[in-house]
């Protein structure tokens, strides 16, 4: 097996006692830092390199955070107008994932690059066994806990790793294996759901006569079934 395979392996596993505390230790580093980063190589090699990423001129890699939970109906002081049924303030749950939440964010802030595709890198966890004091002079101070065994998640942050492609640069105009990114059609391609992330909350990962509703999309499929088209001459 090659490295790759062995990074593969060992991110499969993230609840073993390696995983759990440098996890925990960078997510106490990515708590102090903002929102939205660049990072000078990715975090998950493996999963970088599957998902189109070249260590060459003209990729760039942003980890980018996202709050957890649901979505809350921004209205004023709460006042909702029409019908009960239509009432509710919490609960609600936003239609998209919170990885393309990510990648919006990182395609608005970076509006010169593409966005390729994304990964999940990390969530604030609350594990046992450790609890970090501080972090001076690059000197981690760690001391035992008595927290209860939990796999419970505290309701804060994800974090995602955003592949992004400069397609101005000559590098990437020249490789004919990424220059498809450079037509103007894949402009901000992560607003329109066309990434792995957006085609996910779309609907479009399944095939079949369960999915046949969802393309091309399902409010092109619902105008269609409702519309009325008759012939001029009949």
């Amino acid at each position: 097996m090659g490295a790759y395979k062995y990074v593969s392996e060992l991110w499969r596993r993230k609840q073993s006692d390696v995983m759990r505390f440098v996890q925990r230790v960078r997510c106490w580093e990515y708590r102090q830092q903002p929102a939205i980063v660049r990072l000078t190589r990715p975090t998950r090699p493996d999963k970088a390199r599957r998902l189109g990423f070249k260590a060459k001129q003209g990729y760039v890699v942003y980890r980018v955070r996202v709050r957890r939970g649901g979505r809350k109906r921004p209205v004023p002081k709460g006042i909702v107008y029409g019908k009960p049924k239509h009432q509710g303030i919490t609960q609600l749950k936003f239609q998209r994932n919170k990885r393309s939440v990510a990648e919006e964010r990182a395609g608005r802030k970076l509006g010169g690059l593409r966005v390729l595709n994304s990964y999940w890198v990390n969530e604030v966890l609350k594990f046992p066994g450790t609890k970090i004091l501080s972090c001076e002079s690059h000197c981690l101070v760690v001391t035992p806990s008595l927290e209860l065994i939990t796999k419970q998640q505290d309701s804060t942050y994800k974090y995602f790793e955003i592949i992004l492609v400069d397609v101005a640069h000559t590098a990437i105009r020249n490789d004919p294996r990424i220059n498809w990114l450079c037509k103007d059609v894949h402009k901000h391609r992560e607003l329109r759901g066309l990434t792995s992330a957006g085609k996910k909350y779309r609907g479009l990962r399944g095939k079949g006569n369960t999915h046949h509703k969802n393309r091309p999309s399902r409010r092109a499929t619902w105008k269609r079934n409702q519309t009325l088209s008759l012939r001029r001459y009949r």
